[in-house]
């Protein structure tokens, strides 16, 4: 296929090298043209000046940017993507952000007889990298199906969960429940460290129980070893709990937890941390 992929950051760029990877004709748009000029020397694809430039001819139009604004700009503003869009391509937007943004684009897309999928991805940086991202996905399942050959070059699971904008809902619940299982490891770490316990015994033991979780498996040694440069950064993780926070008074559900890890995570940010691993919870315990 003919592929656009506007947003090359941490996710984006390799996204965008699966896809040239796996054959597509993949045309790039960065907003810091000199990374859309390292990925077009890595991977052999052509770089666009604009977002609209880069739509052209495209059977399927991919997003992954920071945040609401973010995509209203390359999508919807001055040489934004949709209009340059042809007659029945697809817009697929990667950015997590919110549920009445998604209805905004599938409005806006149905008006000019163009597709539009929410499809906000899970896995971080290393899953990009991988190619191994879980994918959730809101839109009519006609243009999923259309889009699944694609999305499967970066992904190891996707799933229609319904219209437009329930991909961004499933992101918030996930970002949800990770808050609460990254607060837990850093709380059970911390009483551990406490307590005189040995982590590498304890997590193989516990870990293959009832308390296991990636988070567990994947972060329990880099947090004992006070390391966080790396992964999802903490920034990210506000914005994301900011938006199901925000989508939560609307639809009156009581979210007491994530509403203190992201308290947790300012503190986290103030200290410095705002581009460390989301892990990072444990430093309010051990750098105090």
């Amino acid at each position: 296929m003919k592929v656009s992929f506007i947003g090359l950051g941490v996710m984006g760029y390799p996204m965008a090298g699966h896809l040239q990877s796996a054959g597509h004709e993949v045309r790039v748009f960065n907003r810091n043209s000199a990374r859309a000029e390292k990925w077009c020397s890595e991977y052999g694809g052509d770089m666009a000046r604009t977002p609209a430039d880069a739509t052209k001819n495209a059977d399927v139009v991919l997003v992954c940017v920071g945040n609401d604004d973010d995509v209203r700009m390359v999508v919807l503003g001055d040489d934004g993507a949709l209009s340059a869009m042809e007659r029945g391509a697809i817009l697929v937007d990667h950015t997590t952000a919110s549920a009445d943004l998604a209805k905004e684009l599938e409005a806006a897309a149905q008006q000019q007889n163009k597709q539009f999928l929410d499809a906000p991805v899970s896995g971080g940086q290393a899953g990009a990298e991988n190619g191994t991202l879980t994918v959730m996905v809101g839109g009519k399942e006609s243009t999923y199906d259309s889009a699944k050959p694609i999305l499967a070059c970066y992904s190891k699971f996707s799933k229609l969960l319904g219209p437009a904008g329930h991909g961004q809902l499933a992101k918030m619940v996930n970002q949800i429940c990770i808050a609460g299982v990254v607060q837990g490891l850093a709380e059970g770490l911390n009483f551990a460290m406490k307590a005189g316990l040995q982590a590498e015994p304890l997590i193989e033991t516990i870990s293959k129980g009832a308390a296991g979780s990636w988070q567990m498996e994947n972060r329990y040694q880099t947090m004992l070893q006070d390391h966080y440069d790396f992964g999802f950064a903490v920034d990210w993780m506000r914005k994301d709990l900011g938006i199901a926070l925000a989508e939560a008074e609307k639809n009156r559900a009581d979210l007491p937890v994530a509403a203190m890890v992201d308290s947790f995570y300012e503190e986290v940010q103030a200290a410095g941390g705002g581009r460390w691993d989301t892990s990072s919870l444990l430093t309010r315990y051990t750098r105090q």
